[in-house]
């Protein structure tokens, strides 16, 4: 009798243990948009000259405008990164052959040589006054513009709870088809992305407007995605 009394309470702990039933591994997806509040300008001047020393004096001196100008337009130094500088031939080819019916090699006729800076502006209203003005002090090239958000840290935030409210959502649901419950997390495991329009080549043209060139941010998405891995107890059964 008395084993059956001390056995009691031991059976009646193990009736409120849930079963073990395994692992669910759920991924969810949290996403925010913002608009942006920074552009990249990879822009720049590209000069042609007889030599490659008169192309360079030229291109040296136009950059120099440039620089000006981009700091008379409130870009601080630290905003300014030169980020590509070359000098190249420029080559004239012949269809004329030698003696042996080769075609001849090609000759140089003159070079060209291209200086670029990345420029990081801070305040967009900006942007189409500056891209105008260093069109008009000399440069023609503008490779791309990209938007983004200086500190996108609370924006992750806020992607990263809906992206587990997300995953916690559809691993109850399973487990409710289951007939299980969720129990211990067991892991989480996240992975960024950013979808922002694919900055596409400018090339400036000798005719452009004096007015302000358009530019529109639109907004930026910030989105994380997870794996989340639960424990599953069985449902007591009566």
């Amino acid at each position: 009798m008395r084993l059956v009394t001390a056995l009691a309470p031991l059976a009646l702990l193990a009736a409120t243990i849930p079963a073990y039933a395994g692992t669910i591994t759920i991924e969810g997806r949290g996403e925010v948009r913002a608009a942006p509040d920074m552009a990249l300008i990879n822009s720049g001047v590209t000069t042609q000259g007889t030599t490659a020393r008169e192309a360079l004096d030229a291109n040296t001196a136009a950059m120099a405008d440039l620089l000006a100008t981009l700091k008379e337009a409130g870009i601080e130094a630290r905003d300014i990164q030169t980020s590509g500088f070359s000098v190249n031939p420029n080559y004239v080819y012949s269809d004329n052959r030698d003696s042996n019916g080769y075609t001849l090699p090609p000759k140089i006729n003159g070079y060209q040589v291209s200086n670029t800076v990345t420029v990081a502006v801070r305040d967009l209203e900006e942007l189409g006054a500056i891209l105008d003005k260093s069109v008009n002090v000399g440069a023609n090239t503008i490779n791309g513009i990209s938007f983004s958000v200086a500190d996108p840290t609370e924006l992750y935030n806020e992607a990263r709870k809906k992206a587990f409210a997300d995953a916690r959502a559809k691993a109850e649901l399973y487990a409710t088809a289951a007939s299980a419950t969720l129990g211990e997390l067991e892991s989480i495991s996240e992975s960024q992305n950013i979808n922002s329009p694919i900055p596409m080549p400018m090339y400036a043209r000798a005719d452009v407007a004096q007015a302000a060139v358009p530019v529109e941010a639109g907004e930026m998405t910030f989105e994380i995605g997870v794996n989340v891995q639960w424990e599953l107890d069985a449902q007591a059964t009566n």
